[in-house]
């Protein structure tokens, strides 16, 4: 696997696998690597040529300090996953790669990062735009993958390709869980073992409405979120949010529950670890 943190050494590399007419994946990741993001890498293997995945904690993204001093930081041990998957090229930038001078321009969707996971985390997805945009830029892939985990995420993201017209493919891959259906992720790592059980109750509050929901759809979303904290309630968790959404606008849905854009949308903490969660209604 080939390794840099210079953004013109790694276009160097990547324009002459595309001379030689090979089709480009790109696995964005800030690390702290596990089996949904091998999995992201997997995907990219059976649809493109070449695979290059990037490592990089990006600090516009988090609007809280203490969080991102927090964030896992595993290089290493990412390399090393990376290489006995077989994933061909990898981009490590530093900051002063990635942020070379202040920003003067910045990235917002509007009413579309307002709601859930941007409510509580303002700013977040405009340093996600922000980042994003800038390694399309620099990798220009054939096709970008990320985990429908974090769903409000992926559905910005399409929407920045689309109206910014870059032209790429996004592909979305289904949620990774571990054997209790905690889904996976780098933050998981931050979890005492018995937080790391008391976490199923993400899962178990989406599975449990998605049964009640199908059983009787006709309830007000009112009452259907009544039902999700007080199932929520519990655990020894603390709920931030529950939300039924459809994945094209991201609002709020009132009736007509059982669509295939149903989106069930959970987040919460487990003493000081935020997670969230996500589940379709139809699958």
């Amino acid at each position: 696997m080939y390794v840099s943190n210079s953004i013109s050494d790694i276009q160097s590399v990547i324009n002459k696998h595309k001379d030689a007419g090979k089709t480009i994946g790109f696995v964005p990741t800030m690390g702290a690597l596990h089996d949904g993001h091998l999995s992201l890498i997997k995907n990219a293997q059976m649809l493109c040529d070449i695979v290059i995945a990037s490592i990089y904690i990006n600090p516009t993204q988090f609007n809280n300090s203490d969080d991102l001093s927090a964030y896992p930081k595993t290089l290493a041990a990412d390399i090393e996953k990376l290489s006995t998957h077989h994933c061909d090229l990898l981009f490590t930038p530093s900051d002063a790669v990635m942020y070379p001078e202040k920003n003067h321009l910045t990235i917002h969707f509007g009413v579309l990062e307002e709601v859930m996971e941007g409510a509580y985390r303002p700013g977040h997805f405009s340093g996600v735009g922000q980042i994003v945009t800038k390694l399309f830029n620099i990798i220009q892939p054939h096709k970008a993958f990320f985990g429908q985990k974090d769903f409000q995420q992926l559905s910005l993201i399409k929407r920045l390709v689309k109206e910014f017209c870059i032209p790429l493919e996004i592909i979305a891959i289904p949620i990774e869980r571990e054997e209790n259906g905690l889904a996976m992720s780098s933050r998981n790592e931050m979890l005492h073992p018995d937080e790391r059980k008391e976490a199923k109750i993400f899962y178990d509050t989406l599975s449990y409405m998605k049964q009640k929901i199908v059983e009787s759809p006709h309830r007000s979303f009112e009452e259907i979120k009544e039902l999700a904290t007080s199932y929520f309630s519990r655990s020894q968790a603390t709920l931030e949010y529950f939300d039924l959404v459809s994945d094209t606008d991201l609002k709020t849905k009132n009736d007509n529950y059982l669509q295939a854009d149903s989106v069930m949308c959970i987040a919460g903490h487990i003493g000081n670890v935020r997670l969230i969660d996500n589940m379709y209604l139809i699958s």
